[in-house]
C-alpha cells in the first residue's frame, strides 16, 4: 500500500540535479538500515496517518517504534538519507513473491484481492518469478512540511538550516524512492511490478515517465485505493532524458551491493 506524499515541480531541473547533493538512496541491507526504514513507516503510518493501531494491529515491533510485517522478510528495502543530518527521510520496499497468492501472496493479494480484475488476477499469477509489488512508501512528515509549518522532529532546538534550492529537492524524496524500487526490481529480473495506490499518486508520477496502468477497480483500504502495474519495458520508453540518466545513475549504485546480497540468488 502507498499513501500519497505531497509532490512539488517533479520534473524540475533545479530540484533534480540538487538532489542527489543533498540525499542518498541506498539498498537497506544492514541491521542498522533497516531499522530506520522501519522507524520512518511507525512514524507515518501509526503515528501520522494511524493507519495501524499499536494497540490492536497484529504487526511486529511496535513496542520499539518500529512497524515491521510477515512480507519484509523477503523485501527489497530502499532509504532515502538526508545527508546533512543523517535523517532517514523516505523508504519504499519492493516484496517478492516466487510461489502462488495461496502459499506467499504478495499484499495486495492478501488484503486486497476482491479490487483484482480477472486480468490482473492473470497478470501476477503468469510468471510469479518475474514480479514484485511497491508498497510501504513513506516520506518523513518532516520532509513534507509545507512553508509556515512547525512541525519538526528536532525539538524546540532542532530545527534545521535549511535554503530554498535544498527544499525545493525535498519533493523528489518519494519519486526517487519509487525511481529506486524500479531499479531494484529491474536488478532482480522482475519486469512487472504492481502497487495498490491513491489514483492521485500514478497520475503524479506519470509526470515523471512513469506510466502506471489500472488493472482493478478503486476500493476503500486506508482510504481510496487500485491496484495498478508497471513494467520495465514500459519506463524504459517513456522515461525523458534528465530522469533516465538518474534512473540509471540509481541502478549502477545498487548492482554490486545487490549482486552481494541474499537476494541475487532468490
Amino acid at each position: 500500500m502507498l499513501h500519497q506524499p505531497v509532490y512539488e515541480n517533479l520534473l524540475n531541473m533545479a530540484a533534480l540535479e540538487n538532489f542527489t547533493r543533498y540525499f542518498s538512496v541506498d539498498l537497506a541491507l544492514t541491521p542498522e538500515q533497516k531499522q530506520r526504514v522501519y522507524e520512518i513507516r511507525y512514524r507515518v503510518y501509526c503515528e501520522e496517518l494511524h493507519y495501524l493501531d499499536v494497540e490492536k494491529d497484529d504487526v511486529q515491533g511496535f513496542g520499539e517504534g518500529m512497524e515491521q510485517d510477515e512480507f519484509d522478510e523477503r523485501s527489497i528495502h530502499i532509504l532515502v538519507t538526508h545527508r546533512q543530518t543523517n535523517r532517514p527521510a523516505g523508504c519504499v520496499r519492493l516484496v517478492i513473491s516466487n510461489d502462488s497468492l495461496y502459499d506467499q501472496p504478495l499484499p495486495m493479494e492478501k488484503f486486497c484481492l476482491k479490487s483484482l480484475s480477472v486480468r490482473a488476477v492473470e497478470l501476477l499469477n503468469e510468471d510469479r518469478s518475474r514480479i514484485g509489488e511497491i508498497s510501504r512508501l513513506a516520506v518523513d512528515p518532516y520532509f513534507r512540511r509545507r512553508d509556515g509549518e512547525r512541525y519538526h522532529l528536532y525539538g524546540k532546538n532542532g530545527a534545521l538550516d535549511i535554503n530554498h534550492q535544498e527544499k525545493r529537492a525535498f519533493s523528489l524524496v518519494a519519486v526517487a524512492g519509487l525511481m529506486a524500487s524500479a531499479a531494484a526490481a529491474e536488478l532482480a529480473g522482475r519486469g512487472h511490478v504492481f502497487a495498490m495506490m491513491h489514483p492521485a499518486l500514478p497520475r503524479l508520477m506519470a509526470r515523471s515517465g512513469f506510466v502506471f496502468e489500472q488493472i482493478g477497480d478503486v476500493i476503500d483500504y486506508h482510504g481510496k485505493r487500485a491496484p495498478y502495474r508497471i513494467t520495465a519495458d514500459s519506463y524504459h520508453r517513456t522515461l525523458p532524458n534528465n530522469l533516465r540518466d538518474f534512473y540509471y545513475d540509481l541502478y549502477d549504485s545498487f548492482q554490486s551491493r545487490y549482486e552481494r546480497s541474499s537476494f541475487s540468488v532468490m
